[in-house]
């Protein structure tokens, strides 16, 4: 019996631009991303639905368009965008994938009203993984562990967060070499993880272990998009697996000291919170939400913040100017409300994030037979929201490919050309808990890094990023950092 499918009378279909004319944002020939397979329908829709079945093609035998997508990225994405519209499928990881992307087609899948649309979709990829992480449990169970965890990101733990962070980036973003090339998003990467073992912890930097864990976390997120799904000795599966193993020991081994006591660090924080039912997480709870948080928080605020100096390295004015801001601030280190004054950061990460958006898949599951824009999905399809799409259509922004902060300024706004323009943290019941942590950490990241160096990029550099799992700089992101010259300021 096919249901949820009320809404296909009449169904609004969208208006797909031209996108030959808009260049990529990156180098790329277009020839790689020309079609490679024979299209054809995902499945046919039934007698008298008035739905029309879903365009696409699996691309190669097996692999379909996996080894692409991962290569190219948003790039690619575009290019499918461009060819079969706002609902399309392809072959990915053995099986077809049916990818929704502009914003009327993400705000159906993402507000979910019908919940018809899983997070069953995730654990295809990072199940294994990332057992039980808040964003891979549905519907009432999720309600009730967001509830819960949400005591854990109140304003005044934020505040409480924000000193810590501040004072671990200071004393990190200073032991950064100056006058050679340093690759910048390693030291990011780095001073992120040392940031979350002391606001998630209370671990100093420098934590014995802490290679260690920053390997099992790299290990456990690229996991999720190996073609051998299976534990052979040197894949990406396996190191996955073995990862997830050092993970889980190492928050358990923690676990009664962090209940025992009355740290302000999140993992106390998970330990005693409780909702106004007086529900608590059970030990599993809290080792699972650890290892998911700590892999979201400092992964995704390593890439917002290096995309944010890639284009501030680039758009050297306005580094300038968010550096005059900085410095308004004083030399002190910056609470809260001093971060959240600084616009011009504000602007700048916004304009980074959708430039490169920091997750730029969002998987579902279709739990029952439904419709998308008047198109047919199957019950049991593979479905991947794209953000990254939405955040380069011209429908919704002016010269989607150019940087341009000022897009965000409050007398344009761009982003509120449609709810779904502009989705860096996901929508409806599953965005991001984390988000305003994050932004705050980004901002005190920059904000180090303003305050004691100028940066510049090699001559006619251009960023290649990486889609293997979360987008990062192939290169690393090669800098020079110089001290700024007035140092009374830092």
């Amino acid at each position: 019996m096919v249901t949820a499918l009320s809404r296909a009378t009449g169904a609004v279909r969208t208006r797909v631009p031209p996108l030959t004319a808009v260049p990529l944002p990156r180098a790329v020939d277009t020839r790689l991303l020309a079609p490679r397979g024979r299209s054809e329908p995902l499945a046919d829709p039934p007698p008298g639905s008035g739905l029309a079945a879903v365009p696409g093609d699996f691309g190669p035998p097996f692999v379909g368009h996996s080894l692409t997508a991962m290569r190219f990225g948003p790039d690619f994405a575009l290019r499918r965008y461009e060819r079969y519209g706002p609902v399309s499928w392809m072959g990915m990881f053995g099986q077809p994938m049916v990818a929704l992307a502009g914003p009327d087609a993400t705000q159906t899948a993402l507000i979910n009203k019908d919940k018809v649309f899983s997070q069953q979709g995730w654990n295809f990829f990072i199940e294994r993984f990332f057992h039980r992480g808040l964003m891979l449990l549905d519907f009432g169970e999720h309600r009730m562990h967001r509830r819960i965890m949400q005591e854990a990101f109140t304003r005044d733990r934020l505040a409480t967060y924000t000193d810590e962070m501040t004072r671990v980036a200071r004393e990190g973003v200073r032991q950064w070499p100056t006058g050679s090339t340093m690759r910048l998003y390693w030291a990011l990467k780095q001073l992120t993880l040392d940031i979350a073992a002391r606001v998630f912890m209370d671990m100093p930097p420098g934590e014995q272990r802490a290679d260690e864990i920053n390997r099992a976390f790299v290990d456990t997120v690229r996991a999720g998009t190996a073609l051998i799904r299976y534990p052979v000795p040197g894949g990406r599966w396996s190191a996955g697996l073995s990862g997830r193993k050092v993970l889980e020991r190492f928050f358990a081994e923690r676990l009664a000291d962090k209940r025992a006591g009355s740290g302000s660090d999140l993992f106390s924080a998970l330990c005693h919170a409780t909702d106004s039912d007086g529900e608590r997480f059970g030990d599993e709870d809290v080792i699972n939400h650890m290892i998911f948080l700590m892999m979201a928080a400092h992964d995704t605020s390593t890439i917002t913040s290096t995309a944010a100096a890639y284009y501030l390295g680039m758009h050297t004015d306005w580094q300038e100017r968010a550096r005059e801001e900085s410095r308004a601030l004083g030399t002190g280190s910056p609470d809260l409300e001093a971060l959240e004054s600084l616009h011009t950061l504000d602007l700048v990460i916004k304009e980074s994030l959708r430039m490169v958006a920091p997750v730029p898949s969002l998987p579902r599951k279709a739990l029952t037979d439904t419709e998308v824009l008047g198109h047919y999905i199957p019950q049991g399809t593979l479905i991947g929201v794209s953000p990254a799409v939405n955040h380069f259509t011209p429908e919704c922004w002016t010269d989607p490919m150019t940087f341009d902060p000022e897009r965000f300024a409050p007398d344009r706004r761009e982003d509120k050309s449609h709810r779904f323009a502009w989705i860096p943290f996901g929508g409806g019941a599953h965005k991001c808990i984390g988000m305003h942590f994050g932004t705050i950490e980004v901002k005190a990241l920059l904000h180090e890094l303003l305050m004691h160096y100028t940066w510049s990029l090699p001559q006619d550099y251009l960023a290649r990023w990486d889609y293997v799992a979360l987008p990062v700089p192939v290169d690393g992101l090669p800098v020079r950092l110089r001290p700024v010259t007035d140092r009374a300021h830092a």
